[in-house]
């Protein structure tokens, strides 16, 4: 899988603590760099008699107090959405921080302290995760407890717990966890489902009776922030069947097990994409409860984030740097033109070929090169492994990649992993 490090800056710093400062706060400045996503601080103590120092914990940033622990930890982390219980997340200003202690009780010969301070910076990377998931708070069996602790064992990076009509999900997600939790509900009506992506409460009310209602909460929606998806619209028992032309921005291709239904969404995306239209085509597992084949991340949606936060991903996908695989462990694949990448437009003064990468390939996989034109080129692998191709622009409007693979637990040939397009400005 596609393996981003995030860039780092290690600081260590030392500070003795005399007896004569027992029961006094004790700040250790440092510096908070530009562009720091996440920070880690840890720290140790050393006495230099017999007797053991207590020797508090905490934080503060340029303006207030952002965390305590007291003598509870020895480490904490702070990031732009999640912390350590005891510390507050939120923006990383740059400037003067500095380390709080309190020098509860300091052994005669004194003691020293050892802090290490792990700036994170901000890095664009592909993160994984499930758009289209359910909880207790609808008609879901899991709790968000339950779901947050599933995919963090997935190495999943966010998920989005997109209940029926409910945003009390919203306010209770879990924060003790790595995993991104994105705001969402399902917009749920007698004809037709949608996802509401971002904010805690989209809407106000969920009841419709006709095309005029649906456009009004769809608007009230985009203008509190909601990014809005059209889920499994060519569904046998839900379909949209709502306007198509309804405001929306992204498109559910791909709903749990790749069955006809998805068929039929992805041949209508792939109009769309002939005509003309930039739709980015998104995923999600639908999971409810414990079953055979609906499983969470399955299908899993990539996304190439500039911050591993609610807005990072969300805009990543608005860009169109996406792709979906039918698991966090299945293949991946990506477009690049020169400094462009799947989902961007590259500009007509670019001649570059276009490089085709894709990891975790099976032998026996069919890899598909389509256009507006359909199906340009399909490789059967004959190897395990990676699979990269250089095809020259052509005059297309776009490429798109798609895998298949034979699955044998059901005997069928099915859909792996697609990418969105990359597009060319004509």
């Amino acid at each position: 899988m596609p393996q981003t490090n995030r860039r780092q800056q290690v600081t260590t710093y030392r500070r003795e603590i005399h007896h004569f400062e027992q029961s006094t706060y004790v700040e250790v400045p440092f510096e908070m760099p530009e562009q720091v996503e996440e920070v880690h601080v840890q720290f140790s103590v050393q006495s230099h008699g017999e007797a053991k120092p207590v020797i508090d914990l905490g934080i503060r940033d340029s303006h207030k107090v952002r965390g305590w622990s007291g003598g509870a930890r020895s480490e904490f982390v702070i990031g732009l959405e999640k912390a350590t219980p005891g510390y507050l997340p939120g923006e990383l200003q740059a400037g003067d921080w500095a380390v709080l202690h309190n020098a509860y009780k300091v052994p005669a010969e004194g003691c020293e302290v050892t802090i290490t301070i792990t700036f994170y910076f901000h890095t664009a990377r592909w993160l994984k995760g499930d758009l289209h998931t359910h909880s207790v708070n609808s008609d879901g069996s899991y709790t968000l407890e339950e779901n947050a602790a599933i995919m963090e064992q997935l190495g999943c990076d966010f998920i989005a717990m997109t209940d029926h009509n409910a945003v009390s999900q919203n306010y209770s997600y879990p924060r003790n966890t790595p995993v991104v939790m994105i705001p969402g509900m399902e917009f749920t009506t007698n004809f037709g489902h949608s996802n509401f992506l971002g904010v805690l409460e989209p809407i106000d009310d969920f009841r419709v009776r006709n095309q005029e209602d649906v456009n009004l909460r769809i608007a009230t929606a985009r203008e509190r922030g909601a990014k809005i998806v059209l889920n499994h619209p060519h569904c046998d028992y839900c379909p949209w069947e709502w306007d198509f032309n309804t405001d929306h921005d992204w498109w559910e291709v791909w709903n749990g097990p790749w069955t006809a239904r998805n068929e039929r969404a992805l041949a209508w995306w792939q109009e769309q994409l002939a005509s003309g239209r930039k739709l980015v085509a998104t995923g999600g597992s639908d999971v409810h409860r414990p079953e055979r084949y609906v499983k969470h991340a399955m299908p899993c949606t990539w996304v190439y984030a500039e911050t591993k936060t609610v807005n990072g991903i969300l805009q990543g996908i608005d860009k169109g740097h996406v792709a979906i695989s039918y698991s966090p462990e299945g293949p991946f694949g990506q477009l690049t033109c020169g400094a462009y990448m799947t989902g961007d437009t590259v500009s007509n003064d670019v001649a570059d070929n276009v490089v085709v990468t894709i990891e975790h390939i099976r032998e026996g996989d069919q890899i598909k090169l389509i256009s507006e034109h359909g199906v340009e080129l399909t490789d059967v692998c004959s190897s395990t492994g990676a699979w990269e191709l250089e095809v020259e622009q052509k005059g297309r409007a776009f490429y798109r990649v798609e895998v298949w693979r034979h699955f044998e637990e059901v005997d069928m040939t099915l859909m792996a992993m697609l990418t969105n397009p990359i597009y060319f400005q004509r």
